[in-house]
């Protein structure tokens, strides 16, 4: 069970129309459940922002994809805790991204911290952090090479990454989304997402996650609407198993921009 409890977290942290309308910060509040077979019902909640070094200019892109399209440099926060079981689990994390300004280079770093407490099994406190370099050989293209590590009181480990974005452009005039990535070494892990938009502020998509260090893997559906080009709300519906333990998995988001 403490396996699902780690994965449950660590998946939780694991989410327009073509107008001018410019924004510089986003906020976020989410709420899920995770419903395994065997084992009681978990909650997740969350809260995150994003704040730009410059206003983000929508154009005529995807909204939900507006930030990366105008390559927007930027800094972010996000918090979530999960109960599952007898496990207690809180996720902190800070991160920036970098667009080198009159180049096609990109750079990132993020660093969290998650503790576990279980009932009467002590805790269990991880630090994690990641770093990358990119580069957009085409617009909406981005590969990014990089290493995301872990170190707590039993381990620690460091794996190097790769993973792929592209954002274009139909033929019959709808956008898509597809990305790619991967660690090797310990961790060994590797994810899907293909999203699809029927219009430029809506958005259906799914996605795939597997982690041999956790035993954990998923596939998602998910929906994102943009009610107005500052006000989102996500729906994700998601089914895995952490051994031989299934799940099922429930969550929503809403994001706001000013």
């Amino acid at each position: 069970m403490k396996k699902l409890a780690i994965a449950s977290a660590l998946l939780s942290t694991l989410a327009i129309t073509g107008t001018a309308n410019a924004y510089q910060a986003e906020v976020g509040a989410s709420a899920g459940m995770i419903d395994p077979d065997h084992g009681s019902t978990a909650g997740t909640y969350g809260v995150d922002g994003t704040f730009y070094f410059k206003p983000v200019q929508t154009r005529n892109a995807p909204l939900a994809e507006a930030a990366y399209l105008d390559r927007a440099s930027n800094v972010n926060a996000q918090y979530q805790y999960s109960k599952v079981d007898d496990a207690k689990i809180h996720n902190y994390g800070v991160g920036v991204e970098y667009f080198v300004p009159n180049s096609d280079f990109y750079l990132s770093g993020n660093v969290g911290r998650q503790d576990v407490k279980v009932k009467h099994d002590g805790k269990d406190d991880t630090t994690l952090y990641s770093a990358e370099v990119g580069y957009m050989p085409a617009p909406g293209f981005l590969v990014a090479v990089g290493a995301k590590g872990y170190d707590n009181d039993r381990k620690d480990g460091v794996d190097p990454t790769i993973r792929a974005k592209y954002v274009t452009t139909l033929s019959n005039g709808k956008d898509l989304n597809l990305e790619a990535g991967a660690a090797f070494g310990d961790l060994d892990e590797y994810n899907l997402v293909a999203d699809y938009y029927i219009d430029k502020s809506f958005s259906v998509g799914a996605d795939y996650y597997s982690n041999d260090l956790t035993d954990n893997q998923e596939f998602g559906i998910n929906a994102r609407k943009f009610f107005t080009p500052q006000v989102s709300l996500e729906g994700r519906l998601g089914f895995g198993d952490v051994g031989n333990n299934d799940y099922t998995s429930f969550g929503l988001a809403g994001k706001y921009r000013f």
